[in-house]
């Protein structure tokens, strides 16, 4: 790249998409604005983003829209990404939700603190007595295709693509975000039944080395993680979700200070990912099936 100009950023978002509780549009305006202090930036509805790509450094996908409603434009953009033609930026080389949930039934066979997780009627033995059990897509975000249903119901729910897990009574959920490697904020749900209003949380040292143990399983490199986790009853903590693809930051739950902290380390892993991942040396994801 020349040092004569900025990086020019692709920022790929549909500043329409309908969210519950968030409010996607809102976040992605503010982070451009801030973005836009260190990258000459555009912003670009996913099923533009193919055609456009090549006139830039590196291409943004953030929030759920662009992968959830335009498959094939961000399947274009990996594929191309994998193949060495672009940059994408988080990175197409996680193995958390980015590459399907495959990864709750290998963390659940490898015995780390998540909730337990099958994919057949023939393994649902293995998974503890509960009074429901939460059936879900295998590739989905946002609970889209989520059901719950009681156990008398459940082999005939396991048909398809689809994970079971017990549903949990947890005394709530909480987020840890990270850029890269580094921690950044935690966020909590005080009242389960009210999952997006969020507070900050004060994370311990034990909630730390839980949530950077998947931070060290996923192995990305470059990009923003976030870390979802319950409480359950016996007081552990037990993963949700690792969401490395473009998770919802919830930016508006924060106070400045940390906000600013977050985009000023977005914007250096972005100058890092930039100098240190030409186009052509990414590191190939892992297949989904493991």
């Amino acid at each position: 790249m020349s040092q004569s100009r900025r990086p020019r950023l692709l920022y790929v978002t549909d500043l329409a998409y309908p969210a519950r509780g968030r409010r996607y549009g809102d976040e992605d305006v503010f982070l451009t604005s801030r973005l836009r202090e260190d990258f000459d930036l555009a912003l670009c509805h996913p099923g533009d983003a193919p055609a456009l790509a090549d006139g830039f450094d590196a291409v943004v996908v953030r929030n759920s829209g662009p992968v959830l409603t335009h498959p094939e434009a961000y399947g274009a953009l990996r594929a191309r990404a994998l193949a060495g033609g672009i940059r994408l930026y988080n990175p197409p080389t996680g193995r958390g939700d980015m590459a399907g949930k495959q990864y709750l039934l290998e963390l659940t066979g490898a015995g780390h603190p998540v909730i337990p997780t099958v994919d057949r009627a023939a393994d649902l033995h293995r998974l503890p007595e509960a009074a429901a059990y939460v059936v879900k897509p295998r590739l989905g975000a946002d609970s889209i295709g989520l059901r719950t249903v009681p156990p008398g119901r459940l082999p005939a729910e396991v048909t398809g693509d689809v994970l079971v897990q017990p549903r949990v009574d947890f005394a709530y959920e909480v987020s840890f975000y990270f850029v890269d490697d580094a921690f950044q904020y935690a966020l909590y749900a005080p009242d389960p039944d009210r999952r997006w209003e969020l507070e900050r949380y004060e994370p311990t040292t034990a909630d730390l080395e839980f949530a950077r143990v998947f931070i060290a399983w996923n192995g990305l490199d470059h990009g923003i993680q976030r870390v979802d986790a319950c409480r359950a009853p016996d007081g552990r903590l037990l993963l949700v979700e690792l969401e490395d693809l473009n998770p919802y930051l919830s930016l508006d739950a924060l106070d400045e200070t940390t906000r600013d902290a977050f985009v000023t380390a977005t914007k250096a892993s972005l100058h890092r990912f930039l100098e240190a991942v030409p186009p052509g040396r990414l590191r190939r994801a892992p297949a989904a099936g493991g």
